[in-house]
């Protein structure tokens, strides 16, 4: 990514100087990282729970009440963040301390593989056909690792982490940013998803990192006569899995129809400016935070 250092996908073998290009790497991660106030991980264990869509509302958000935010898109085979905050691919500039982030309406900071990518295109690495299941990791790893010390984050409050589903990543973030502040988990309400984040709570305590709190999504729908909120899901998996682990239970956000249409057309900051009872909560969240 950075001019003069090899990145991980243009390696064929092992090279004699990877070790120092690695060390090096890691040097700038310390450095980047030192003007950065909070570096957070956002998580699920489960796909399909809106963690990425969670994470460019709470960005947007947090950008709108004057925080300097950042946003890493590290789900690298499934990378949405561009499109939910209106960023174009290629909208990378190279500047003479590193790639450049581009930013969203709102200000946000984001690096992600989708700006990158081809539109429609597949990620592929360069690796033997058969051994690529070892390699993809250490490209994966390798590729964090950049998004981390070759972009000019510059001087953020916080660096949120969108983190793909499953532990892996978590861990291998936690070691590039020992001084990782925490996590946020996402959920929704259903048994199946507790269960799948309960495994991801589990591995982020057994690593010492301090657990934020838990958000539940699409926790149901507003009933426009009453006012209440009719369950969209079954279960209780937010309240399950803050008592379980004795976390709060940060928000519980309603399903907005509106969202949807916002968050395809990359109109998040509009929709986060609003008084819908969904943007409502995520704004009382982004003050709480």
């Amino acid at each position: 990514m950075n001019s003069g250092i090899r990145t991980y996908h243009e390696v064929d073998e092992l090279h004699s100087d990877l070790p120092d290009q690695i060390a090096a790497q890691d040097e700038r991660v310390s450095a980047r990282l030192a003007l950065v106030a909070r570096v957070v991980a956002v998580m699920s264990g489960k796909g399909g729970v809106g963690k990425s869509l969670i994470s460019a509302l709470l960005a947007t958000a947090m950008a709108r009440r004057g925080r300097r935010v950042g946003l890493i898109d590290a789900d690298l085979n499934g990378p949405s963040v561009p499109r939910l905050l209106g960023i174009e691919p290629g909208a990378l500039v190279e500047g003479r301390d590193g790639l450049e982030p581009p930013t969203s309406p709102a200000g946000v900071r984001v690096m992600s593989m989708g700006l990158l990518l081809e539109p429609e295109r597949a990620l592929a690495w360069r690796e033997p056909a058969d051994a690529g299941f070892v390699w993809r990791g250490a490209q994966e790893r390798g590729a964090l690792r950049e998004f981390l010390a070759d972009v000019a984050w510059g001087e953020l409050d916080v660096l949120l982490v969108d983190l793909p589903p499953g532990t892996q990543r978590l861990a291998e973030l936690h070691v590039l940013v020992p001084q990782l502040t925490g996590v946020l988990t996402v959920t929704i309400p259903t048994a199946a998803s507790r269960d799948s984040v309960t495994r991801s709570l589990d591995m982020a305590r057994t690593r010492g990192l301090r657990l934020l709190g838990v958000i539940e999504n699409m926790s149901g729908v507003l009933c426009d006569a009453c006012g209440t909120l009719v369950p969209l899901h079954a279960g209780d998996a937010g309240e399950d899995l803050a008592e379980g682990f004795d976390v709060p239970l940060l928000a519980r956000l309603p399903f907005d129809p509106e969202l949807g249409a916002a968050a395809d057309g990359g109109r998040l900051d509009p929709w986060v400016a609003g008084t819908g009872p969904a943007a409502e909560a995520l704004g009382r969240l982004a003050e709480e935070l």
